[in-house]
């Protein structure tokens, strides 16, 4: 099978990587893609937000899947003009996407769904906003409705810096802290079947200790050794099921990757959000440990025939990404920079430690900056402080000028203190 992935960042890599690996792809493209993918995949340019010249590119190239990797091209319609042409596609409807390109479409089907979440309001003004946060009290949460790159949420103290958020938005979901750790659970579905995947936690804030501006995500870890045995089984009955249901039942069907960030928190569990696609940087470490070939899962998912598939195979390893970010992310990043140290980690580290590249690109001979989130660095280990060790000494190999990593990814629940 010939497979197309779109997108350029390091959850594409992690995709891109794992498809190399699986015996039923005969070839493999990647668009736009980026310096690491060129590694694994063939690449090709592409406006990612153009569904016409997506397909036609897979129709060039005789793709039998496209998965679909970031979430503004699957919003803006990708994968419905790749399906009109007759291609399997991996990755939601534009309609279906809605689930996270709303934060307050999201909030209606889960009320209709009858899933736990937040009580929030949906304002459109300061002063809704206001008096929304006036209601909630400390700490609040503040999101803007649209996409944001994963970096459209405030969390804070500050009641300021919250009406300074909402009044930045055109519309804002406002809704009430939730207590607890937070958990990624991925689930692959065809509108039907839900298939979910190893849950991960990932760790939000830029700095240390959770300090710091909301960004993309600064790294992951998998398994997570302090949750309920049930918990999987637990939301896949009281939130991801009953959420695909419910976009059936609405006529926009939702077929693809389902992403619950979750809450655990003091009442239960609640949902943060939905996303539209894997997440980035949990992908990194949930592919790590997925043994059963990759391509055919998605391809199931695509063709609706996620129930025949057998029970998807993990490795009981554990897996840890920590994410080397540019001088200032997540403010205006600085680029261009050279990266150094890569090709040590290839020769020192593989196959238990490798580099999946986010921001990069090719400077003739040297690999430079072109991002915020430059680089993934993913490890495997017999158990959490074997993955961070060997994540964290792949980490020290690499020099880019000004970058910023934390040194506490997954640090609490490998002591044990989680």
């Amino acid at each position: 099978m010939k497979v197309l992935v779109i997108g350029s960042g390091a959850r594409e890599h992690a995709l891109c990587r794992a498809l190399s690996l699986d015996p039923h792809v005969t070839a493999l493209h990647c668009a736009p893609g980026n310096a690491g993918i060129a590694q694994v995949a063939e690449l090709h340019p592409v406006d990612a937000l153009d569904g016409k010249a997506v397909a036609a590119l897979a129709e060039e190239l005789g793709a039998g899947l496209v998965v679909v990797g970031p979430e503004a091209p699957l919003v803006a319609g990708v994968a419905d003009a790749v399906r009109e042409a007759g291609i399997p596609c991996f990755g939601p409807s534009g309609q279906a996407a809605r689930l996270e390109g709303s934060k307050a479409f999201a909030k209606d089907v889960m009320a209709a769904a009858g899933v736990p979440t937040a009580r929030s309001y949906v304002c459109t003004t300061p002063e809704e906003a206001e008096t929304a946060l006036d209601a909630f009290g400390a700490p609040y949460v503040v999101k803007d409705d649209g996409l944001a790159a994963g970096k459209g949420v405030v969390v804070t103290d500050d009641l300021e810096a919250a009406k300074a958020h909402a009044a930045a938005c055109e519309r804002v979901v406002v809704e009430e802290f939730l207590d607890g750790p937070e958990v990624s659970l991925f689930a692959i579905t065809d509108g039907e079947t839900v298939l979910p995947l190893q849950p991960a936690q990932d760790f939000k804030r830029a700095r240390n200790g959770d300090e710091g501006p909301n960004t993309g995500g600064m790294g992951a870890y998998s398994p997570l050794p302090w949750a309920e045995p049930k918990l999987v089984d637990e939301v896949l009955a009281t939130v991801l099921q009953p959420t695909v249901d419910e976009m059936r039942r609405r006529g926009t069907p939702f077929s693809g990757l389902l992403y619950a960030g979750l809450a655990i928190t003091s009442r239960g569990v609640r949902v943060i959000e939905f996303n539209a696609r894997f997440g980035d940087p949990e992908t990194q470490v949930v592919l790590a440990r997925l043994k059963t070939p990759l391509a055919g899962v998605l391809l199931a998912a695509a063709d609706g025939t996620l129930a025949d598939l057998a029970p998807l195979r993990w490795s009981e390893e554990a897996a840890v990404t920590v994410v080397l970010a540019s001088h200032n992310y997540p403010g205006a990043p600085r680029t261009g920079d050279p990266i150094t140290g890569l090709d040590e980690v290839e020769a020192q580290d593989a196959p238990h430690a490798y580099v999946l590249h986010a921001g990069t690109r090719r400077d003739g001979d040297a690999v430079v900056s072109a991002g915020g989130r430059v680089l993934s660095v993913t490890a495997t280990g017999e158990d959490l402080t074997q993955a961070r060790d060997r994540a964290y000494t792949a980490v020290a190999r690499i020099h880019l000028d000004g970058a910023h990593h934390r040194t506490d990814i997954a640090l609490k629940a490998a002591s044990g203190e989680q």
